[in-house]
């Protein structure tokens, strides 16, 4: 199988961009989660990409692909948003007071 010639650049251009801006956004806001949502977004872009040449979609398969990828990750951010939040309350619980 045959990989697009632009398949290259643009997962390395994707890398260095992400890495540029997860450096500056860890400078400016001293916070890590930042950084992992663009490292997350950009190898989701580069999957996305990949998927997409390897399979050769028209408009409609890249349509599904991205809607199918979506869903996924919608689904799998708030199962895992109601898991945190219970062990958070459950920890919050567990912490004495000071009365």
């Amino acid at each position: 199988m045959v990989y697009a010639l632009w398949l290259g650049p643009f997962g390395w251009g994707i890398f260095f961009i992400g890495l540029v801006a997860a450096i500056v956004l860890f400078a400016i806001k001293r916070k890590f989660y930042p950084v992992m949502y663009l490292i997350s977004t950009a190898t989701y872009i580069f999957t996305v990409g990949f998927t997409i040449d390897i399979f050769d979609f028209g408009k409609g398969g890249i349509l599904l692909i991205l809607a199918f990828s979506a869903i996924v990750f919608i689904g799998l951010g708030l199962y895992f948003a109601s898991k945190f939040n219970k062990e958070k309350e459950n920890f919050v619980q567990k912490i004495p007071s000071r009365r």
